[in-house]
C-alpha cells in the first residue's frame, strides 16, 4: 500500500509518509542518515522541503532506505540504460554497403570474420565490433549495465510533505472533477479508491470516473454497494466493455479489430487471416454465471423508462446485440423477479421507440429549424456539440438565439470548449485536426458550407462565440463567493493550457503536466530517450525511436536508417532486447547547429516496427539541461535528474506517436501526444503535426482564466505569494483535477 501512494503522491512533487500531520520536530539536528539520504536523493534530482525534511530526519534507518528504492524505481534507476554503440555521439561510421556485405557474408556462410554470440558473421573491415554492445546487423544487444553514474542537476524538484488527509484530499478532487480523467488520473483513482474507499457516491462527477470506482468495489466483491450509479442501460454496457477492453470510451468492436490487423508488420495474407482470427477470438465476450445473473440483476434495477432505455441503446445497437447474447439475458427474463428487464428485451428487438436523433436529422434534411431546436433544446449538451455546423447550416442568429434559452444547462466543460475552437472551426481552405475514437489523429476538411460565407460574416461568428461563451463563463465565475481579497499567478501558468479535450492516453509517474504544456530549453541540447522491454524475457521486440527535422523546403530524418544527420545522433537500432532488464535508444539534438541550418521544428516520436502496437511497458521523453550532458564510454546517457518529461505507454492501439515538438528559435519543447498510423517516422504528415499544435495553441490558458476569475470575484492581483489569499502555482497546477474542479465546477 505504502509504494503504490508513494507513487501517486510523487506525481505531484510530494512523498506520502503516514502520520504526516503530526508536530514535525522543527529545529532537530540533521542525523547521518538524513544527510546521506539527501545527498542521494539530490543525485536523482531530488530535494525535500523544510517540512518534509524534519519528518524525514525522524524515519528509522530502514524506512529511509525504502524511501530512497521507491524514488530509484521513479527515476528509472535499476534499468539497463546501455544503447547498442557505444560513444555513440562519435559516429561508427557504419552505412548501407556493411549491411549488404554483411548479408552476404552470412548467406553464403562466409568463414572470413568474427562470429557472434547471435551467430552472425560480421566481415573484416566492415562494422567496428568494438564500438558495440551487441550485434551491429541484427541490433542483439549482448551487453547490459543496471548502473547509473549519477550526478546532481543545477535544478532540483522540491518534494513536499503528504499525508492520509492530502491523498483523501486529491481523491475527492478525482471525484468530482468535470471533465474525464487522463489515464494518470484513472491509474491513481484506482489506488486511492483500493485504499481508502469513497464516502459519498453523489459527488463523481463523470460517467468514466464512475466505471473506475465501481470496477474497484467489484474487485472487492462489493458490488451491491456501487449497483445504484447506475442509471441507464448504456452505464452498465461501458462498465462490460471497460472491463472487456480496458477502454473507458465506447470504442466498437470493429475498430479495435481493423486497426489491431493493421499494426501486423509485411506479413503474408495468409498470415494476417490468422491474425485476425486471433484478434477476433479475443473480443468474443464470454462470461460466468455470476457475472450474467449480476449484469441481469443491474438492468432489471434500472427504473428509467423503458421506451427511453432503449433510446440509448440504439446507437451501439451492434454491440447491444452481442452483450445480451454473451449475457443471456433471454434466459434470465424468464425468471420471476425480472418483470422490468423482459420488459427492455421485448421493446428493444421489436424497435417499439422513438430514436430522438434520427428526429434531428430527419427535421434538418427538411430545413425546418423550428422542429429541430425544439429538439435540440432537449438535449443542451448536444445541442453545444453541434452548435458551429448549425449556425453554418441554419444562419448564426437564429441558432444562437435558440442556443441561449439553454446554454445555462450545459457543461461549463462544453462552454470553455466552444471559446477555445471558435477561431479553428471558423477558417476557409484550411484543415482540422480530429482523433476519431480508438483510432489516430487525422487531417480533414473544413466544413463545406463554410465557403457560403465571407470572412468578415465567419470572423463576426467566431466573436459572437466568444462573447457568448465568456458571458456564460462570467456569469459563473461571479455566482461564487469568495472572500479572498488578493491572488497570485504564477507565470508559467499563462503557458499551461486549461485540461480539456485532448486527454492524455499514458501515465505521467513524475510531475503531471497537460498536453500543450510549453517547456524551455536551458542548454543547446536536448536528449531523446526510448526505454521498453523491461521484465520481459530476451526476444525479438523492435521499437524505434526517431524524429523529423523540418525545413521550410524539405524535411530531414533521424532513425534507425539514419542515424547520423545534421544536428541530430542516433544511439543505435536494438531489434532483439535482452533479458529482464530491457533496451534503450538516444537521440542527441544540437539546437546551435540546426539553427544555424535554418531548421523550423523537430517531432520527437517512437514507432512499433515489430508486429503489434506500441510495447505497453515503454517510457519515452527527454533530458534538458543548461549544462552539457555526459555520454559514458559504454554508451549510458541517462540521468534521472535532467528528465524533464516523460510518459509511460499503458494501453495502446497506436503503431506510432509523436511525444514532443521541439520549436527551434523559441527553444520551446510542446508536450504533446499524437497517435499517427505507421511503423516508420516517414509514415508520418508533418502538416497534421503542426495542425495539432495549432489545435492545442487554441486552447484557453489556465492563467487566463485566473486572472478572468480574479476581475470577475474582485481580487487584486499581488506577485509575491506570501501576500497573497489565493496562490496558484505549478505545484497546485499539477493537480489537474483541482484546476478544472475550480475553473469548471
Amino acid at each position: 500500500m505504502r509504494k503504490e501512494l508513494t507513487k501517486v503522491a510523487l506525481r505531484h512533487n510530494a512523498l506520502f509518509l503516514e502520520n504526516a500531520s503530526q508536530e514535525q520536530n522543527q529545529g532537530k539536528t540533521l542525523n547521518e542518515t538524513t544527510v546521506v539520504l539527501v545527498a542521494n536523493c539530490n543525485k536523482l534530482g531530488f530535494t525535500f522541503s523544510e517540512n518534509l525534511l524534519a519528518k524525514v530526519n525522524t524515519l528509522t534507518p530502514m524506512a529511509k532506505l525504502e524511501l530512497l528504492e521507491d524514488l530509484k524505481e521513479a527515476a528509472g534507476v535499476g534499468k539497463n540504460w546501455m544503447p547498442l554503440v557505444k560513444q555513440w555521439d562519435n559516429p561508427t561510421g557504419e552505412g548501407f554497403l556493411d549491411h549488404v556485405f554483411t548479408f552476404l557474408a552470412n548467406v553464403f556462410q562466409s568463414k572470413k570474420g568474427t562470429k557472434l554470440a547471435c551467430g552472425h558473421v560480421i566481415p573484416e573491415g566492415t562494422f567496428p565490433l568494438e564500438r558495440y554492445n551487441g550485434c551491429p546487423y541484427c541490433g542483439t544487444q549482448f551487453e547490459t549495465s543496471l548502473e547509473l553514474d549519477l550526478k546532481a542537476p543545477a535544478k532540483l524538484k522540491v518534494l513536499e510533505l503528504w499525508g492520509e488527509n492530502d491523498l483523501k484530499n486529491l481523491l475527492l478532487d478525482l471525484l468530482k472533477s468535470p471533465v474525464a480523467l487522463d489515464a494518470t488520473q484513472a491509474e491513481s483513482l484506482e489506488i486511492l479508491v483500493a485504499n481508502f474507499g469513497v464516502t459519498d457516491f453523489s459527488v463523481i462527477g463523470m460517467k468514466e470516473t464512475q466505471m473506475i470506482v465501481i470496477d474497484v468495489y467489484c474487485a472487492k466483491g462489493e458490488s451491491e454497494q456501487v449497483s445504484g450509479l447506475f442509471s441507464t442501460p448504456n452505464d452498465i454496457l461501458r462498465y462490460i466493455w471497460y472491463k472487456h477492453t480496458g477502454y473507458l470510451q465506447l470504442v466498437e468492436p470493429k475498430v479495435i479489430l481493423r486497426r489491431n490487423v493493421r499494426n501486423t508488420h509485411m506479413l503474408g495474407r495468409a498470415m494476417v487471416s490468422g491474425i485476425e482470427k486471433q484478434e477476433k477470438e479475443k473480443l468474443k465476450l464470454k462470461f460466468s454465471r455470476t457475472e450474467c445473473k449480476m449484469y441481469a440483476e443491474w438492468l432489471n434495477g434500472l427504473t428509467m423508462n423503458t421506451e427511453a432505455q432503449c433510446e440509448t441503446m440504439h446507437p451501439k445497437r451492434e454491440i447491444w446485440v452481442r452483450v445480451i447474447r454473451a449475457l443471456r439475458l433471454a434466459e434470465y427474463s424468464k425468471r420471476k423477479g425480472f418483470d422490468r428487464l423482459r420488459t427492455l428485451l421485448d421493446v428493444f428487438y421489436n424497435e417499439r421507440y422513438v430514436v430522438w436523433n434520427g428526429g434531428v436529422n430527419h427535421f434538418r434534411l427538411k430545413m425546418d429549424a423550428e422542429e429541430t431546436f425544439r429538439l435540440l433544446k432537449q438535449r443542451p449538451g448536444l445541442f453545444a456539440r453541434s452548435l458551429f455546423s448549425n449556425m453554418l447550416y441554419f444562419g448564426a442568429d437564429e441558432t444562437l438565439a435558440n442556443f441561449k434559452e439553454v446554454m445555462h444547462q450545459v457543461p461549463a466543460r462544453l462552454i470553455y470548449s466552444l471559446n477555445m475552437y471558435a477561431e479553428y472551426y471558423f477558417v476557409k481552405n484550411s484543415s482540422r485536426t480530429v482523433k476519431p475514437l480508438g483510432s489516430v489523429s487525422k487531417r480533414v476538411p473544413t466544413n463545406k458550407l463554410l465557403n457560403l460565407y465571407s470572412n468578415l460574416d465567419l470572423e463576426r461568428m467566431q466573436l459572437k462565440i466568444e462573447e457568448l461563451s465568456l458571458e456564460v463563463i462570467t456569469k459563473r465565475l461571479g455566482e461564487v463567493p469568495n472572500g479572498n481579497k488578493t491572488m497570485y499567478i504564477d507565470d508559467a501558468l499563462f503557458r499551461i493550457p486549461l485540461a480539456i479535450g485532448d486527454r492524455s492516453n499514458h501515465v505521467q509517474d513524475m510531475m503531471v503536466t497537460p498536453m500543450g504544456t510549453r517547456f524551455k530549453v536551458e542548454g543547446e541540447q536536448v536528449r531523446l530517450f526510448m526505454h521498453w522491454g523491461e521484465g520481459l524475457p530476451a526476444q525479438h521486440l523492435d521499437m524505434d525511436l526517431s524524429c523529423s527535422v523540418v525545413y521550410e523546403k524539405e524535411t530531414d530524418y533521424c532513425s534507425f536508417s539514419n542515424l547520423n544527420t545534421i544536428g541530430c545522433k542516433h544511439s543505435g537500432d536494438v531489434r532483439n532486447i535482452p533479458d529482464n532488464v530491457g533496451a534503450v535508444e538516444y537521440i542527441e539534438l544540437d539546437l546551435e547547429e540546426l539553427a544555424k541550418r535554418g531548421a523550423k521544428y523537430v517531432s520527437f516520436t517512437c514507432n512499433a516496427y515489430s508486429r503489434g502496437s506500441l510495447s505497453v511497458n515503454m517510457k519515452v521523453g527527454w533530458m534538458n539541461s543548461a549544462f552539457p550532458m555526459d555520454i559514458h564510454s559504454n554508451g549510458v546517457a541517462y540521468n534521472p535528474g535532467d528528465v524533464q518529461q516523460e510518459v509511460r505507454i499503458k494501453q495502446s492501439l497506436d503503431k506510432g506517436m509523436v511525444f514532443g515538438l521541439l520549436d527551434i528559435a523559441n527553444k520551446e519543447i510542446i508536450w504533446m501526444e499524437m497517435p499517427f498510423g505507421g511503423q516508420i517516422v516517414q509514415n508520418m504528415n508533418a502538416e497534421t503535426v503542426l495542425s495539432f499544435l495549432r489545435k492545442l495553441d487554441a486552447k484557453l490558458k489556465i492563467g487566463d482564466v485566473l486572472n478572468l476569475k480574479a476581475e470577475v470575484q474582485g481580487l487584486e492581483l499581488v506577485t509575491d505569494p506570501a501576500l497573497a489569499d489565493e496562490v496558484y502555482d505549478l505545484n497546485w497546477a499539477s493537480n489537474t483535477a483541482k484546476v478544472t474542479g475550480l475553473l469548471l465546477g
